[in-house]
Order: structure tokens, then sequence, then C-alpha cells
């Protein structure tokens, strides 16, 4: 194996045209691989589309793809039977249309006849086959199977079961797929184009059994060419991939190339200096290089750089422990009025200004973020208005702060600037914090066993229905068996969440929504912080480069200009 740095040739040769400095990485990549036989052809004039990981992608299956890192790596090479939009609307992926039964009891999916598994020796002849509606009853049974311990087998809770305990799934035709829900489950369509949903074949999953998280075979627009863990990562164009755009057989690129640089400040500089045709999240090592305080790109990049930015569904918090097993009889924050008067005592915007160049949205609403369909305005809830702050400590028998004890808020390194910030505010109106700086693991940990009374957490959509927020408040999802990190409890909420799950009307469901999110929000069980924001910056090269509130890397119809 060739031990060679893809980035030599552009420092040895900057003088060559782009189209060249394009193609070296993947001749990098070749040479790389000329004693592992990885098949690479010659890969002059080709497309290359080049991005980095500072996180390790851990597994191709796509079972196991419950981070952002493998997710982005699993959806180049795997379709579901459904898939979103940049908006977030469910469509048609091998699905090429489905039925819903009137009691919300029977989805019906009727297949495309022309998607077929890339090429591998799995497969007599090496050919991949046709997909067929057994497929992804064998894909959707073996995320339960416990061999696997698979992070998405929650996906399949709302399935009914057979007496066998199997998924109530049949195929009536090899185009024809029938799902039995237990209960109506209006967010199903959204689960089902998660990438734990992806079509695998039985002949892959049984030829290299736990190697195929190496040895990935899918029916999506690329496949692996070449992958040395922790260095590099290439795959190439499928080119019998289904999808169309007009008479263009997708995708258009001929290759994406996934470098695996550490330190960010570092990729940042790979980044600018062309190495690399996206940055994908904005750092506080380059923040202010890159970005000015209003958060809009520096002027002496708008001719090379391309801002691509939307909400993304991820809802930052500070959570109080509402448990009382958990927590003294007279601990403070037990009382509304305290916790209220916390989420008054603080001003959001300017915490986004200085803190993260005004990238995110103010959380003046609840907990369910600015972006998911049926919450699209910011109001409602929180906003800076430190009067009412000291009124609300008054009202609770601690005016001015007088008798109200030191209270340790619980964070992590990557957020201690924002707990500081907080801390230097509600100094002001009497309260004072104290910080506790834990490692991510044990932090985690003390959230999950209550070990911590007031935390910093947050939450990222895994489908796009408010539904998956608002479970972080039912009774039921108590920690540690589930996400309700703050244990809170209230009888009305929990009648409203069941009732919504079984209501397929979707303006009367969106309607209990918002009563559910009004409780969470007089509640006051979490300090909302803000919504989050994704960032990315493409080379102006890079065409057709889209994103989606869940901060999706959809590939199939970039282009790259190579002029």
């Amino acid at each position: 194996m060739f031990g060679v740095n893809c980035r030599v040739f552009h420092k040895v040769l900057p003088g060559l045209p782009l189209r060249w400095q394009r193609v070296l990485p993947l001749v990098t990549v070749l040479l790389m691989n000329v004693s592992c036989g990885s098949g690479l052809a010659d890969s002059e004039g080709m497309t290359v589309f080049r991005y980095n990981e500072d996180q390790n992608i851990t597994s191709l299956d796509p079972v196991y793809a419950r981070n952002q890192a493998n997710i982005w790596a699993v959806s180049q090479l795997y379709n579901s039977l459904l898939e979103l939009d940049d908006s977030l609307r469910v469509r048609p992926a091998i699905a090429r249309q489905w039925q819903v039964a009137e009691d919300g009891l029977t989805y019906t999916f009727f297949l495309r006849d022309d998607v077929y598994f890339h090429d591998d020796e799995c497969f007599p002849g090496g050919k991949g086959r046709r997909v067929v509606a057994d497929d992804f009853i064998y894909s959707f049974s073996r995320l339960l199977d416990p061999r696997l311990s698979a992070p998405g087998a929650w996906v399949m809770n709302q399935v009914a079961r057979t007496e066998n305990g199997e998924l109530h799934m049949e195929a009536p035709d090899d185009t024809t797929l029938v799902i039995h829900m237990a209960q109506p489950f209006p967010p199903m369509p959204g689960l089902l184009t998660m990438q734990y949903c992806a079509v695998v074949p039985r002949e892959a999953i049984e030829a290299y059994g736990q190697d195929f998280r190496r040895n990935p075979v899918g029916t999506g627009p690329f496949r692996l060419a070449y992958w040395r863990e922790g260095v590099k990562l290439v795959y190439r164009k499928n080119p019998d991939y289904f999808e169309f755009d007009g008479d263009q057989r997708l995708p258009y690129l001929d290759a994406v190339s996934i470098s695996f640089i550490i330190d960010r400040q570092t990729a940042f500089l790979e980044f600018i200096k062309g190495n690399l045709d996206v940055l994908t999240r904005v750092d506080a090592s380059y923040q202010d290089e890159l970005l000015t305080p209003r958060g809009e790109l520096q002027e002496k990049y708008h001719d090379r750089i391309r801002k691509i930015s939307m909400p993304f569904l991820n809802s930052e918090y500070l959570g109080f422990q509402m448990d009382p097993e958990s927590v003294p009889p007279d601990w403070p924050l037990r009382s509304r009025k305290v916790r209220q008067a916390i989420n008054y005592g603080f001003d959001r915007e300017k915490m986004l200004t200085f803190l993260r160049n005004n990238i995110g949205t103010p959380a003046h609403a609840g907990f369910v973020p600015k972006g998911v369909p049926g919450f699209n305005e910011n109001e409602g809830g929180y906003h800076y208005d430190p009067e009412r702050a000291m009124k609300l400590l008054d009202e609770a028998g601690y005016p001015g702060g007088e008798g109200l004890p030191d209270i340790t808020l619980h964070t992590t390194q990557a957020y201690q600037d924002i707990a500081q910030y907080i801390q230097f505010e509600l100094a002001r109106i009497g309260v004072t914090l104290r910080i506790s700086v834990n490692p991510s693991a044990t932090h985690r940990e003390m959230m999950a066993n209550a070990d911590a009374s007031f935390f910093r957490g947050s939450w990222i959509a895994d489908y796009p229905d408010a539904e998956n927020y608002l479970a972080l408040f039912h009774s039921r999802n108590k920690t540690p068996a589930g996400p309700n990190y703050t244990r809170f409890s209230n009888p009305l909420f929990d009648s409203l969440y069941d009732a919504a799950l079984s209501e397929t009307n979707d303006s009367i469901r969106i309607g209990m929504y918002h009563r559910m999110d009004s409780i969470i929000i007089a509640e006051a069980p979490k300090v909302f912080l803000y919504y989050d924001q994704s960032m990315r910056f493409a080379q102006n090269h890079v065409e057709d480069l889209s994103n989606n509130p869940l901060n999706h890397l959809v590939l199939k119809r970039v282009r790259i200009d190579q002029q």
C-alpha cells in the first residue's frame, strides 16, 4: 500500500489548471489501490466531489446509520421505499406510490420494477438482481435481529406483530408490499425515509456476514470503490442507477472522495486552498474568519465560495430535573415561577450574535423548532424581559434572588461559552449559577441517570414530525428507558400525546401538537436557547448542492463545472 497523501499534489503543482487539480485526488487513490485490486479505472476527465469527515465512519451497513457521518456515507449507497425532498415532504423512491387505509392500520406500497442492486460477487455471475417486495420484508426484519443490536430497531415499534412475533408484513407479488400497523401512526411514512429502512439483499448479508459493514451492496447512485478506514473513502458512480433527470441518468458525478482530517482548522484550510469542494460545518476555530458577526460570508470570499444555509431541526436547551425522587423537596427549581424567571432572564439574540455569529434562531417559541411542518412561527414562548423575571422570583419567594441558593449547571466544554454567558446574564436578576464542565460521555450518563439537576442538552429530529420532539415529555418515556431526560410528567400532556398518535387528520393532529407545546412553554421544564441552522460552504464550481432541515447530504444531482 502506498502511503500517498492527495493534498501533496496541490502543494507541489499549484499551477495546474483547476480541472486537473480536480482529477489528481482520484489519481492518487488509483495509485493507492494498485495493490488492493480496487478496480478503479482511468480517472482522467472524471468529476470528483470531495468532502471531509472529522468523525470516523464506523460502518456502511444502514442498520448502524445513527450519526451524521454514517448517515451521509450510507445515503449515497442505498435507497428505501420513500425519501424526503428539500422541504421535508415525503415522496416516492423505490415505491412509486403508496396507499393508507382509512383506519390508518394498513400501508400498501407499489414498487418500481426497474431498481437493481449493485453488481457484486454475492450474486450469480456478479450481476446485481432486481429489487422485489420480499427484500423490504427481509431488510425491515433484520432491524430486529438481536444479534445486531441495531440502534434503529425502534422504527418498527408501531408495526403489528404476527403470532410468531414477526413483523406483520406481506408481499402479494414482487412489486407490492403491505405493512400492517399495531395502531395508527401518521408519522410512519417519515420514519420509512430513514437510512435504517434502506433495502439490502439477503445474498450480501449471507455472503459477508459481519463484514457487510465494509462490503456494502445497495441500490444507490454510488457504489463503494475503496475504503481505508480513517484515511480515505471513495465511491464510484452506479451506471445502472434507476433515477433520471429528464433524459439524463443520475448521478452526474463520476466519483465521491471522502477524507478524514480530524482537526477542523486543518480541514478549513484545505477547503480554502480548493482541496475540498464543501465545508459542512462552522467551527469556533474559524467562524470569525469566514463569517461576519451577523452571520454573512466575509466579503473577501464572495468570488470563490457560496454559503448554503437553512433551519436545522435541532433544538438546543437547558433542562431541569423534574422528578421529585431525584431532587430534594426544597430545591428551588421545582418552582415553576423560578424556571420561568430563568427563561426570561437572558438575551437570546445577543447570545447568538456574540457567540455563534448569528447562526441559528433565538428560541422564542416552544421546544418544537422552526421548520417542522406546522411550526413555522417563532412566537408564544419566552423573550428577554428582566423585569418580568424579577417579578416572578419575587412571587416565588426570592425577591431580588435573596434566599436563592447557588444553582449548578452541568455542560460540556463545547458549550461552556454559552453557559458562561447565561451565568453572567442571570447574575443581573439575582440568580447565581455555578458551571460544571464534564466530558461528553459523562454528561450523557448523568442526564440518563437523572444525576444532573440542571443540564445542557439538544435534540435533533429523526424524522420531520413534531411527535419526535414532544415524545421527550411523555411520562412513559422517562430516562433511562426513553428520551425524557427531564422526567417531566403531566396528565393532560400525556392524554393529548396519546390521542395525537391515532389521529389521521393532519390539521387536527397539528392542533394537538400546538396544545402540547403550549403546556411545555407554561410548565418550563426546559430553558429554550435556540433553534439551530445548518450551514455549508461550497466552492463556486459546485452546482445543485441542496440541503434540507434534517441536514441531509444528497449528491445524486450535484454537478461540477470543470471550466
